[in-house]
């Protein structure tokens, strides 16, 4: 065979490859769609790398080395080797991401009572296909290192001395290695999931991103909190949704000691029967404290099916109630009431009186200082 012909007999092949790749592609894209949806979806995803594995092996197939320089001939096939590893860790990784995305879509999608259950499945499912990434980068390096002979001979020196090596390694990962048997520990003992609400460092927010090597809290002015994986299973720090994702939400109100508490509890419910974000399950309004200035402190509690919808509800409820409590009982509103009297004299019975002789205090025109 003519060296033209050797040629042609790599073109030949290179384009019979592709063209049976594209035919592969367009079948699944075009008639099989409506059979296997998540099929297509996953050819068009995974074409690019597998046009490139069946044109680098085709070509390392029908290559004609023997008509290439004495030089060029080793070059050319360790390149292609390399390019073969590459094409195939490409490909492998595209397949893996095709095929779990559609499921991890629908688990974003879930709501109501298994929306826990879902969120688990998609955290645990998620640091799996990273470390599964992981590990088939590491093993794609490694084959591609072991390519070269110098590197053969440095990786049999090492086995020699694993024990060495090993405790070495060990020693520098340490905190690597850490990160990744925390994220891990996370994952499958169901302490932290993804869109979990929680308070760390003082901070409230919704786990974002899980890796293997931090966590992304996205806080409530949509500021990220980074933190180490490890700081999650070595310190506290509170999950309000890890059993429900249903949240109970608060509105305190320091009203005036005229309040009627009745009226503002029969308002409330009123209030949340009408709204759309309350779940119609847990609602009460109770005076919970005496405040020291004179005041008491009011607080409503409602539920809601997720953290985003307490939220919003909250701020509904305590506009309501203050609109409320200002149109309807703005004597109630908070006031701090002073008895202006004089230190030096007193009227009958020894009541204190102030240097006009008149009584103070509201009932005789005393002052009542609002706040502001």
């Amino acid at each position: 065979m003519t060296a033209f012909w050797a040629w042609m007999v790599l073109a030949i092949s290179v384009a019979t490859s592709v063209t049976v790749v594209e035919i592969v592609r367009r079948l699944l894209a075009g008639p099989l769609w409506e059979k296997w949806p998540g099929a297509g979806t996953a050819a068009r995803r995974c074409a690019a790398p597998a046009f490139a594995l069946a044109a680098v092996v085709s070509a390392n197939a029908a290559m004609p080395f023997g008509y290439l320089d004495g030089g060029a001939d080793g070059a050319v096939r360790h390149g292609l080797r390399i390019a073969v590893i590459g094409a195939t860790t490409w490909l492998v990784l595209r397949i893996a991401y095709a095929l779990t995305d559609p499921a991890l879509d629908r688990l974003t999608r879930v709501a109501g009572e298994r929306n826990r259950r879902a969120r688990r499945a998609r955290t645990q499912m998620l640091l799996l296909r990273r470390i599964a990434a992981m590990v088939v980068v590491v093993v794609a390096v490694g084959a591609v290192l072991f390519t070269f002979p110098a590197v053969r001979a440095l990786g049999a020196g090492v086995l020699a001395s694993a024990g060495v090596a090993g405790l070495v390694v060990g020693i520098a990962a340490r905190p690597t290695l850490g990160n990744l048997f925390a994220g891990l520990q996370l994952a499958f003992s169901d302490a932290l999931r993804l869109d979990d609400v929680v308070v760390v460092e003082g901070q409230w927010g919704r786990v974002e991103e899980l890796t293997l090597s931090y966590v992304a809290v996205r806080l409530w002015d949509d500021r990220r909190l980074i933190l180490p994986v490890s700081r999650f299973t070595e310190e506290p720090f509170e999950n309000w949704t890890r059993h429900s994702s249903r949240v109970i939400g608060s509105a305190d109100l320091h009203l005036d000691w005229s309040v009627p508490v009745e009226e503002l509890r029969s308002e409330l419910h009123a209030m949340l029967k009408e709204h759309p974000l309350w779940d119609a399950k847990e609602w009460y309004l109770q005076v919970t404290e005496v405040l020291p200035n004179g005041l008491v402190q009011v607080r409503a509690m409602m539920s809601a099916a997720d953290s985003a919808s307490a939220w919003d509800l909250r701020c509904d409820v305590r506009e309501h109630l203050v609109a409320y409590v200002r149109e309807r009982y703005p004597e109630s509103l908070p006031r701090v009431r002073a008895d202006l009297t004089s230190p030096a004299g007193a009227g009958e019975g020894g009541s204190p009186v102030p240097a006009g002789g008149r009584t103070a205090g509201p009932a005789a025109g005393g002052k009542d200082l609002r706040r502001a």
